[in-house]
């Protein structure tokens, strides 16, 4: 098993955060793994990237030029990163702020609608673990007693106590994600 995964948006959208809770899962389930982000100086509110790979098998290489899977959370990202999804492979991305929806028919296209749902909510914190639940829905590499002990090591402490609203925003982006 070997799963490639760029997830990108904007800086604050928890981008790469999302990929160091699933980088800490894969650590738990001793799979071989990367981190490798990606953002501009401006930080907030510019482009942020974050490449993921998680291997049973030694990573010859943390730089990725094609994906398995790539969750997408804006358009700038949608344009950058869908051609690079390989054939067969996934794309997941958040309905607010698309206006060119994936067009590809070789991938399997999921959308979710985290930032609505987190403004039903009025916790727009939880939008990146939201839209790792709906990843893990589609591609559950792995357990969710994992993600969790992920989530806290990347948490500060002063926020353990949002870990329980974390576990059920991870639940409900596995409840509301769609296939195209």
């Amino acid at each position: 098993m070997k799963e490639t995964l760029i997830i990108a948006g904007f800086g604050g959208q928890g981008v790469l955060s999302m990929g160091k809770i699933l980088a800490y899962s894969g650590v738990m389930q001793d799979y071989e793994v990367t981190w490798m982000p990606s953002y501009g100086p401006e930080m907030r509110g510019g482009t942020a990237n974050v490449t993921v790979i998680l291997s049973d098998k030694k990573i010859s290489s943390p730089i990725a030029h094609e994906f398995d899977t790539a969750i997408i959370l804006n358009q700038q990202s949608m344009e950058k990163f869908e051609p690079l999804v390989k054939p067969g492979g996934v794309l997941i991305y958040d309905t607010n702020g698309i206006s060119r929806h994936p067009v590809r028919d070789d991938i399997e296209v999921y959308s979710i609608d985290a930032t609505s749902e987190c403004a039903k909510m009025g916790q727009s914190k939880l939008f990146n673990t939201m839209i790792l639940g709906g990843y893990l829905k589609v591609r559950p590499l792995v357990k969710m007693e994992n993600v969790m002990i992920g989530l806290k090591e990347s948490l500060p402490e002063r926020a353990w106590k949002l870990l329980p609203m974390n576990e059920e925003a991870i639940k409900h982006g596995g409840e509301i994600i769609k296939k195209r």
